[in-house]
């Protein structure tokens, strides 16, 4: 029986341990990114901010995301709330809107896991647009922040959305650094 609580305890020390480790680590980590991806379509950019701005009709479109309700505006601009694949949810609220060419929305929960602002560039091009999307992010907490390093891809959501946005259009996302 002391043999099993000598184990148990050992395991104990190394988890904790570990968990420790991470942490310090992740308190090294710049809290902040930044990624920008961009992708050519040939839709206008009229087209574009119609699809981009329509965001109660994002599900129908995105995937990843299952529903988006509107919410009261705060400070005078709008506020949404997205719901993810496996029930996450997002607070955004629209900051910046000059049509048909700049969007800004950031990440307003104070909850969350990170925050952050997109800001959606739409560029007139020779076949089309050019669209750029930029998330400035961070990851306040520094074992999220390790792990984020660790096992994700910075750029992934706004690669993601950026294909996403192309499949609307029945293109192939293109999308580049």
């Amino acid at each position: 029986m002391g043999d099993i609580l000598d184990y148990a305890r050992s395991a104990v020390r190394v988890l904790a341990g570990t968990l420790i480790l991470i942490t310090v680590i992740g308190l090294f980590l710049p809290k902040a990114h930044q990624v920008a991806r961009s992708t050519s379509l040939k839709a206008a950019p009229e087209a574009i901010w119609r699809v981009i701005t329509d965001f109660a009709k994002v599900p129908a479109w995105h995937a990843g995301v299952e529903k988006v309700e509107r919410l009261p505006d705060s400070n005078g601009h709008e506020v949404w709330r997205e719901t993810f694949a496996g029930g996450y949810l997002m607070r955004l609220e629209t900051l910046e809107v000059i049509a048909p060419r700049r969007l800004v929305r950031a990440i307003t929960d104070e909850t969350g896991p990170f925050s952050g602002r997109w800001e959606f560039d739409i560029a007139a091009a020779e076949t089309g647009s050019r669209v750029t999307l930029t998330e400035y992010g961070e990851i306040a907490n520094p074992f999220f922040r390790f792990m984020a390093r660790l096992f994700m891809n910075p750029a992934m959501y706004v690669e993601i959305y950026l294909q996403a946005l192309a499949g609307k259009f029945n293109e192939p996302a293109a999308v580049a650094k």
